[in-house]
């Protein structure tokens, strides 16, 4: 019978965890406002809006949580075209909300195939259905070496409902939707 050493023994695990081990995933978080890199591209958010609908009164468009439009800019600062990949959504929870394909009744969307050419910005709206709340939106997918996020606080979005009072008079929304701004206040009463 043979007996391996103490020492032989101790090489031996350390090797195979050494060859065993895997990268470990880096994630950086930019807060809303500041320009975030990921490789050639620069994100940056310019705005984000929350809707109850899209379109016009006599057709419109409903969520299932809320309409959550999220504007971007994208620069390319290669020398070659780049794509803008599809972005995500995460909540506190950890719970993520994918970007719709639809764009209809959407202003400047950005659509599903986005290019941007070198040394050029690409800026538009892209779109998810998810509830009114705070979240990070992910610029990466599982393929990137980290995970990129910009933060969006709540408080940086402009949530816009339908309003049937007389105290609030409503403004065209992007899309055709009708309500007034709740980040705006409201229009005092004539007397």
């Amino acid at each position: 019978m043979h007996t391996i050493a103490p020492s032989a023994l101790l090489a031996t695990v350390l090797a195979v965890a050494g060859c065993s081990s895997t990268p470990v995933r880096t994630t950086k978080t930019f807060p809303a406002g500041e320009k975030a890199t990921v490789d050639k591209l620069v994100y940056s958010v310019v705005d984000t809006q929350i809707l109850t609908k899209l379109g016009d009164e006599a057709n419109p468009r409903m969520p299932q949580n809320r309409f959550y439009i999220v504007q971007i800019s994208a620069s390319n600062s290669g020398n070659e075209d780049a794509s803008i990949p599809a972005m995500t959504l995460t909540d506190d929870a950890g719970k993520t909300y994918e970007e719709l394909t639809d764009g209809t009744g959407v202003s400047r969307w950005l659509g599903v195939i986005r290019r941007v050419g070198a040394n050029q910005t690409e800026s538009g709206n892209i779109v998810f259905d998810a509830p009114a709340s705070h979240y990070k939106l992910k610029l990466t997918d599982d393929t990137d070496a980290s995970d990129v996020y910009v933060d969006i606080p709540l408080n940086f979005a402009h949530e816009q409902m339908s309003m049937g009072t007389e105290d609030t008079a409503p403004e065209l929304l992007p899309g055709g939707a009708t309500g007034t701004t709740a980040a705006s206040p409201a229009k005092p009463k004539k007397k």
